[in-house]
């Protein structure tokens, strides 16, 4: 008995060991693996031309700077053309870069007429397109018994139509070359769902669905990558632009964003992720990355934990916090 306990007691700091190292994960193994084991972002983006959609704020201004200081050429695209004036003048001090290695390229997502001279606009410049970062989107914040159906047409035409008639011509192009790469900003609501999202997640699961089949269909073209990636909440400024239940109306309490990851973090393992060419990349901290798992392998557990989670977004919305605010957190604010 006491050789039994002796061998209990490593073996019990082992298990409370791994259980604080999983804990303190970010992103999924296959990623983590990628970014300890893979390819260097560094070393891959040098002189590669990258163009990123919503590139005027969050996710999309933090690619442009980093894309930037490892020496990517870069096409940047928002509908305020003012703000990417500023992300490139931002990109330029802190990079090597020249001015002719940044295109600024206003682009509305919503106008698919419009995608064809875009794209046509960056192969006059740079003469090719090596990775299009599709990460023009908007969140929403509304419960589905207040929502406008305008508001559902509205997200679906932003978050799904516009990226999927951008990545129809941009991939005419790629598959010309026979190479490129796709990468698409989803969500971990692109994965599972969640209460005050309705529209926005049923926007990712689309896109989730579409490239998804995209991908096999490309099989004779080894070298054009589809990747998308799930972030999960994101210190970014999504939270300020979202759809309501009216689309005239925006959220009027935006709340506290410090308890999310920091858009840095996020960026750094999109990179990571686009030149390793994974095929799916899951980054969020805790409980957004449990949940993910859960829905693979125990969607029974995760629709009890999801459950209770949604409990707390709703209770957070209408008391004015940020709907992703855990009870811990509440709690220690």
């Amino acid at each position: 008995m006491e050789w039994a306990a002796l061998l209990l007691l490593p073996l019990c700091a082992l298990l409370y060991l791994l259980g604080r190292w999983l804990l303190g994960l970010d992103g999924d193994l296959t990623l983590l693996w990628a970014e300890w084991r893979g390819k260097r972002p560094e070393n891959e983006l040098p002189d590669k031309v990258v163009w990123v959609t919503g590139a005027s704020s969050g996710i999309g201004e933090e690619l442009a700077y980093q894309l930037a200081k490892i020496g990517a050429l870069i096409v940047l695209s928002a509908r305020r053309e003012n703000e990417l004036e500023r992300v490139k003048q931002k990109c330029l001090e802190i990079s090597n870069l020249s001015s002719k290695d940044i295109l600024i390229l206003p682009l509305d997502l919503t106008d698919r007429s419009s995608h064809e001279a875009a794209t046509k606009t960056v192969l006059q410049h740079f003469g090719r397109i090596d990775v299009l970062v599709n990460n023009g989107g908007r969140s929403q914040r509304s419960l589905f018994v207040d929502t406008k159906v305008e508001v559902y047409a509205a997200i679906m035409e932003l978050n799904y139509l516009g990226t999927v008639s951008l990545t129809k011509r941009v991939l005419n192009h790629m598959v010309q070359r026979e190479k490129g790469k796709i990468v698409t900003m989803s969500s971990v609501m692109g994965i599972m769902g969640a209460p005050l999202a309705t529209g926005y997640c049923a926007s990712k699961h689309a896109l989730q669905g579409f490239f998804n089949s995209l991908r096999p269909e490309l099989g004779e073209y080894p070298e054009i990558v589809i990747t998308t990636i799930c972030p999960g909440p994101v210190q970014s400024k999504i939270i300020h632009n979202v759809f309501t239940e009216d689309l005239s109306k925006s959220l009027e309490n935006t709340g506290d964003q410090s308890h999310k990851m920091p858009t840095d973090r996020c960026v750094r393992l999109t990179l990571v992720s686009m030149v390793n060419d994974l095929k799916e990349a899951w980054i969020s901290d805790h409980p957004y990355l449990a949940v993910c798992y859960l829905w693979q392998y125990a969607p029974t557990w995760a629709w009890w934990l999801m459950n209770k989670m949604g409990k707390i977004r709703i209770q957070n919305f209408k008391s004015g916090v940020d709907a992703d605010i855990s009870y811990s957190q509440k709690k220690k604010a």
